[in-house]
C-alpha cells in the first residue's frame, strides 16, 4: 500500500515548485532567491515551509557545514497524480466527464482545449492503454 499524501497548502506548494524545478538538492537560500519575485516571504517562513515539507516526507534533508540542503523525495508527478486522483474523486464523483463538462461550462476550457483533449484520447485508445 503507497504511502497517503496530503494535499499542500499554496505556501508549500509553492516551495515545492521551486524544488522541482531545481532538479537536484539546494539550499533555502536558493528556495528564497527564487521566490523573492513573486512572494514577500522572508527567510524563517521559508525555513518553516522547508520543515514542514521534511515532517510530512516531500522532501529530504542534510546537513553539509553550516547548511540544511534540501531535496525532493516525492516528484512532482507522483503529487500530480495523486492530487488529481483525490480532486476527480470527491469533487467529481470520479467522473471525468462531470470534471470537463464543469470546466467548460465555467468557461476555463474552450473548444481547442477539446480538441487537444480529444487528441489525446484517440492516441490512447491507438495505443490500447485503458
Amino acid at each position: 500500500m503507497k504511502q497517503e499524501i496530503k494535499r499542500l497548502p499554496s505556501s508549500e506548494l509553492a516551495v515545492m515548485q521551486v524544488l522541482w524545478e531545481a532538479g537536484g538538492p539546494v539550499t533555502s537560500a536558493y528556495v528564497c532567491g527564487k521566490l523573492e519575485k513573486t512572494k514577500n516571504w522572508k527567510i524563517t517562513s521559508v525555513l518553516t515551509f522547508l520543515s514542514r515539507l521534511a515532517k510530512r516526507g516531500f522532501v529530504g534533508v542534510t546537513r553539509e557545514g553550516r547548511e540544511n540542503i534540501y531535496s525532493v523525495v516525492i516528484s512532482e508527478g507522483e503529487y500530480l497524480r495523486r492530487e488529481s486522483k483525490t480532486v476527480l474523486e470527491r469533487l467529481y464523483g470520479n467522473s471525468v466527464t462531470a470534471f470537463v463538462s464543469s470546466l467548460y461550462d465555467s468557461k476555463s476550457i474552450g473548444r481547442e482545449d477539446l480538441r487537444e483533449l480529444r487528441d489525446f484520447l484517440d492516441k490512447v485508445e491507438r495505443e490500447g492503454r485503458q
